[in-house]
């Protein structure tokens, strides 16, 4: 699977292909420019300023959140990222793109069993007004709600729940696409990011309203944005989790941090999986009207790893 585009921050042209790997490889970004490899798991998170980086010594790949939410969002265990630069394509910034091209290339089970993250103790993160949460819950629910002081939001919805399973994350999540305030562009290119958005990959929003001329995706798309960039940043623990998420003003960081308490407190969760017909409480990605050559989990039988 291929993409081009440009990146976000950077503004530059990058190349992206997915390849398929081995069980329990997980997902590990590549380099192809400079030939190297950096995994996505927490500890190799090195920068959440506006997007998720990866780093491993001098190699950096930054805006990883949107095909991460992708993978999560299909139940994609295992595949491998070829990079041609520093940052991911932004696509049209949303998830959708890179759902509709690994959709396209198809899904294969593996012979290992999916493994999750069971949450067993709450843990949470707070950050002056940003604060996280993860608890115990019979399923992936996430629960946002953002307090932007800013005119057009008064009058909007901005808080969302969410009961995570691939169906309901392709249908009303993965279209949500980020956005900014246009007084903030200014700035934000001073300080050397964003050199690659548009109203063509994000929604901008000045004090009159939504300057794109479709409009909104979502009644709500501000908020269901904020829930696909953690559903994205919360896979770095390396497995779907089984638990509630609530954020409060919360973003890469505060989420980022709250997969690191997560994981730093072994009575905080479990490693499980589900075997012998027993079945898990996340529905993840079957075929998609006859596309796709395998599956992840989506009902009765034993959920099986999986890659793209």
């Amino acid at each position: 699977m291929h993409a081009k585009g440009v990146g976000l921050h950077s503004g530059k042209e990058v190349d992206v292909t997915i390849r398929p790997t081995h069980a329990d490889a997980g997902i590990v970004f590549r380099r192809c420019d400079l030939g190297h490899s950096v995994k996505a798991n927490v500890h190799n998170v090195v920068d959440t300023q506006l997007a998720t980086t990866l780093g491993d010594e001098d190699v950096r790949i930054s805006t990883i959140e949107h095909l991460m939410a992708a993978f999560a969002g299909l139940g994609i265990d295992n595949a491998e990222v070829d990079v041609s630069g520093a940052e991911l394509p932004i696509m049209d910034g949303s998830a959708a793109p890179f759902v509709r091209l690994i959709r396209t290339a198809g899904i294969e089970e593996q012979p290992a069993p999916k493994r999750f993250l069971e949450v067993t103790r709450e843990v949470s993160w707070t950050d002056g007004c940003a604060t996280t949460t993860l608890s115990p819950h019979d399923g992936f629910r996430l629960e946002y709600t953002m307090n932007y002081d800013h005119p057009y939001f008064a009058g909007l919805c901005q808080h969302a729940t969410v009961d995570f399973s691939s169906q309901a994350f392709v249908r009303d999540i993965s279209r949500a696409r980020t956005f900014g305030f246009l007084s903030d562009i200014e700035r934000l290119r001073a300080m050397d990011l964003v050199r690659g958005g548009s109203l063509d990959n994000a929604v901008v929003v000045d004090d009159d309203g939504v300057l794109n001329d479709e409009g909104l995706r979502y009644e709500d798309e501000f908020v269901k944005h904020k829930i696909l960039d953690a559903i994205g940043d919360l896979y770095v623990a390396g497995h779907p989790i089984i638990g509630a998420f609530a954020g409060y003003q919360s973003g890469h960081g505060a989420n980022n941090a709250l997969v690191k308490q997560l994981l730093a407190d072994s009575g905080s969760y479990r490693s499980v999986t589900f075997e012998n017909g027993c079945e898990p409480p996340i529905s993840l990605y079957r075929g998609c009207n006859g596309v796709g050559s395998g599956r992840a989990y989506d009902g009765p039988g034993v959920p099986q790893s999986t890659t793209a």
